[in-house]
Order: C-alpha cells, then structure tokens, then sequence
C-alpha cells in the first residue's frame, strides 16, 4: 500500500506564511502550530511583566518585547514568548527585521493548555539558545515565579519564588522586580499557613 508522505515547511516557507497570516503560530520541525488566545489574568501579568521590565531597562542596552514578537530558536523553530529580553545590538535573520534571534531572558506565563509545552518541549527549544540566560514561568492561577538561570559552564540552577513580598532578581539583565507589581489587579490571593 502507497502512503502519501507528509511535506514539511521550510523555515523560508513558515515566514512567508506567518507574515501574510491575521492569526500568529509557532514552527517546530516543519509544522505550524496556531496559537490559542490568552486570559484576562494571563494579559494582565504580560502586561505588567513588560511595563515593569520597560521602566527598569530604559538607560539600559536592554530592551523587552511583547508576544508579538517572534524569536528564532534555530532554523527547525520559531515561537512567540509572552516576554523577552534582548541585550546589545539586535541581529537580524532578513531583511524584515521581525526576528529576534539572540534573547538574553524569556518569560512564559502558564496556562493550562500550553503549560507542559512551556515545561517541556519549548524549554528544551529555548536552552539551545546561546544568548538565553533566564528562563521564568510565571503561574497565573497563584502567586509563583520559577526562575531557571544558566551559568557560564552550562549548569541551570532553580529559583522558586511563592510570596508577592518577594523580588525576582534577574542578574543577567540587571534586575528586580518585585512579585506584587507582577500579580498586581491579577485577582490571586496569596496562600496563608
């Protein structure tokens, strides 16, 4: 029995693609995968994570970019953190400079339906990137920030911060934000006990 075989993407073809489309998707491996659309809470930590990284980064070579802007993990994948950092001159992949290719920090804020993703598959994308120092998964459904920061001889170590008097500090970038302006008008109560 004749099998049609499956034709992949190329990396030339997604962007085309992608470009042209009113709705934004990733690209891993040849596939294009539609992104859902966020909550309330998960627009407003965003938001927050991005005005906060904005004000702390202006007199900075730094600069934060909202979900809308693509990053280039390697030519197999591209995808679309809620927030990420790129330090110094930004490097172009084209001519349309619509690709950051060099972040320095990414953020992701867990939902329940893209949460294994961000754990696993993304994170495992993300570490191939040279530039990346920090990875953070912001929870939406309660007051907890997982930092993974790596070190100059590859290792990643594991930051867990569960309380809004708490401050994220991201050294790679230079700074400190404290966990109650991140959940600020979020709608999560802090656990007590």
């Amino acid at each position: 029995m004749a099998s049609n075989p499956v034709s992949k993407l190329t990396a030339e073809q997604y962007l085309a693609i992608e470009r042209a489309a009113e709705f934004r998707s990733e690209f891993v491996d040849g596939e294009m995968f539609a992104m859902s659309g966020g909550t309330n809470r998960h627009s407003r930590i965003q938001r927050h994570l991005l005005v906060e990284l904005d004000l702390a980064l202006r007199a900075s070579a730094c600069e934060p970019f909202g979900p809308d802007s693509r990053v280039r993990v390697s030519s197999r994948a591209y995808v679309y953190p809620d927030v990420s950092v790129v330090c110094g001159e930004r490097q172009a992949v084209d001519e349309d400079e619509d690709v950051l290719i060099d972040p320095v920090a990414i953020f992701e804020v867990l939902s329940p339906s893209t949460e294994k993703y961000d754990r696993g598959l993304k994170f495992q994308l993300y570490r191939t990137i040279d530039s990346l120092n920090d990875y953070i998964l912001v929870n939406q459904e309660e007051v907890r920030v997982e930092q993974y920061t790596r070190h100059a001889d590859g290792t990643w170590t594991f930051r867990d911060y569960q309380s809004p008097d708490e401050e994220l500090k991201i050294d790679s970038i230079g700074v400190a934000i404290p966990l109650r302006r991140i959940y600020d008008r979020v709608g999560i109560q802090p656990a007590t006990g």
